[in-house]
């Protein structure tokens, strides 16, 4: 079993957080498009922030106060896990370009913030 240490939850959404930066540097939404293993590689990391950020908050729910977004996050791993039909491309690059670092960045504050 895992532990009940929520900074182990936190570190797995920096390190997939990490993944999907590494993934789209120096690509654009048509090279996203373009590759089944991009976009693959991606919507697997968003599933992981998701599922993380939820084992966070089942751990200290008063986190997310300090993440406004985390039921959006994971919401969005949901869709992303169930939802692959509806899933549009456009919206999954937008949230891997600019809402994984936003997201990536308070994590790493509440992490830093704790020593």
């Amino acid at each position: 079993m895992r532990s009940r240490d929520v900074r182990v939850h936190l570190f797995d959404l920096l390190e997939a957080a990490d993944a999907v930066a590494s993934f789209v540097e120096d690509r654009d939404l048509a090279d996203y498009r373009a590759s089944l293993m991009l976009r693959s590689a991606v919507e697997r990391q968003l599933e992981i922030i998701g599922e993380a950020m939820a084992r966070a908050l089942s751990i200290e729910p008063e986190l997310e106060t300090r993440l406004p977004d985390a039921r959006r996050v994971i919401d969005f791993r949901n869709v992303v896990a169930h939802g692959y039909d509806v899933l549009d491309d456009s919206r999954v690059w937008d949230i891997a370009v600019r809402l994984v670092p936003e997201l990536r960045e308070s994590v790493s504050g509440i992490l830093t913030a704790r020593g």
